[in-house]
């Protein structure tokens, strides 16, 4: 099993302006699903910008596990994939760390295989639901032979003779289900049609059309999505240039708005309209952001973006926004601290259920700072104080979380006092340069 057994804190200081030009890591969803869909399909894959974090090495570690070739050369992934249908049975089970994006996505990919896989992670994913995704893959015909109480892991799954092909709608706004029972269906026979309700982030489509699937997408008059994919087709590998992570460019962009006289400039950036919540309610607050060079990559626009220090003012965020900033709440809840007046953000309860309890971690990790905020059972209420004087000071539990990590380091660089994070070694699970890179824009951390 695999932990963090001794923590390595870290600690954040009142900076001066944050000056430069970065290149965040690439995007997280894009880069697990580039390992994953190239380790399926026949052919080869080419892969650039990869995110190099924990998390997505074990979806390529997994992807090995079950026949596929992956190797680096220079800055590029090189990939020879099975073909679809043709993954192998593991030798041993698959270990995912902290990765609940890698191991949810794969338990749906080899759900449908007639074979038995094994999957294990850390405290944190031990800790996280899985019952989500198992219960469309059971209407499949998935068996789930073994699981910890409350389907979580360590599990084993054990897959039918021929899968079934189904209608699901999503309870709940997830792109992580919606894509397992997606890549469910890429190896059952018919056409199996995911009913989202809340768009989410739609990188699973578009990648799966671009490696060749048979996968249509039609929204009713209700804005309700049906999208329909028609099982047991070729994939055939692809070149893949992966843009800048927009939840990892948060964290400068943020740091810059709040730390007094900051000028940065972001290269880059995802700017897909499903992950660029954190933007459109940013600038709400009055911040100075300039989209520079919109361009398309690979099917996916980017853009660079100019931000400079900006005086924020408290908002109340639609609940309907957070499926398209749900991982980037806790760094908003930082700008919110420097902010004139309140900020609502509501709709969190998916916040309940990522590497921590994101919410709770947030407030505590406030209070412990001296931010006034109220946590509610979805919401959090933030009451900023512009000048960050008086706050700082505290220790702050990560809980095994790297977003908690990030954001709390961020906030350290703008308020008077001091700001400690229990463990610095699980920001590598998604952004192993931010320490390197926030230290080359100015910033005080050690």
């Amino acid at each position: 099993m695999t932990a963090h057994s001794t923590l390595t804190p870290a600690t954040a200081s009142k900076s001066e302006a944050l000056t430069g030009t970065v290149r965040v890591p690439g995007d997280k969803s894009i880069s697990h699903r580039s390992f994953m869909f190239g380790g399926l399909a026949a052919g080869e894959t080419r892969i650039t910008g990869l995110l190099e974090g924990e998390d997505v090495l074990r979806t390529g570690d997994a992807m090995k596990a079950m026949g596929a070739k992956i190797e680096k050369s220079g800055d590029e992934w090189i990939i020879q994939g099975t073909g679809n249908g043709a993954l192998l049975e593991p030798q041993g089970p698959l270990d995912f760390g902290n990765a609940g994006t890698g191991s949810r996505l794969t338990m749906g990919l080899v759900g449908t295989y007639d074979m038995t896989t094994t999957f294990i992670g850390d405290a944190s994913l031990q800790s996280r639901p899985m019952a989500r995704v198992l219960n469309p893959l059971r209407e499949m015909g998935v068996q789930v032979i073994d699981a910890a109480p409350g389907d979580r892991m360590p599990l084993t799954l054990r897959g039918p003779k021929r899968a079934n092909p189904i209608s699901y709608r999503v309870p709940m706004a997830s792109a992580q289900v919606k894509s397992a029972v997606l890549l469910a269906a890429l190896n059952t026979p018919g056409i199996t049609t995911v009913i989202e309700p809340v768009m989410t982030r739609d990188h699973t489509e578009k990648m799966l059309q671009g490696f060749g699937a048979n996968l249509e997408v039609e929204t009713d008059k209700d804005g309700v999505r049906h999208i329909r994919l028609e099982g047991e087709g070729k994939l055939t590998g692809q070149i893949i240039a992966v843009p800048g992570d927009p939840s990892s460019a948060a964290f400068p962009l943020v740091a810059a708005l709040i730390v007094p006289g900051s000028d940065i400039l972001i290269e880059n950036v995802l700017m897909n309209p499903t992950r660029t919540g954190i933007i459109d309610t940013l600038l709400e607050m009055g911040a100075s952001i300039e989209i520079l060079n919109r361009r398309d990559a690979g099917g996916e626009e980017v853009a660079d973006l100019r931000v400079r220090h900006s005086e924020l003012k408290g908002v109340t965020v639609p609940p309907a926004r957070a499926p398209f900033m749900i991982d980037e709440y806790p760094i908003l809840a930082i700008a919110a601290a420097l902010a004139d007046g309140e900020t609502i953000m509501d709709g969190l309860e998916e916040l309940r259920v990522k590497e921590s309890d994101r919410l709770a971690a947030v407030a505590r990790g406030l209070e412990a700072n001296g931010i006034d905020c109220t946590e509610g059972e979805s919401s959090l209420t933030v009451r900023g104080r512009p000048d960050g004087k008086g706050l700082g000071g505290g220790t702050v539990a990560t809980h095994l979380d790297h977003r908690i990590a990030m954001s709390f380091l961020v906030l350290g660089l703008a308020v008077e006092k001091d700001v400690t994070v229990d463990d610095r070694a699980i920001i590598n699970t998604s952004f192993p340069e931010f320490m390197d890179m926030m230290r080359a824009l100015g910033a005080k951390i050690d």
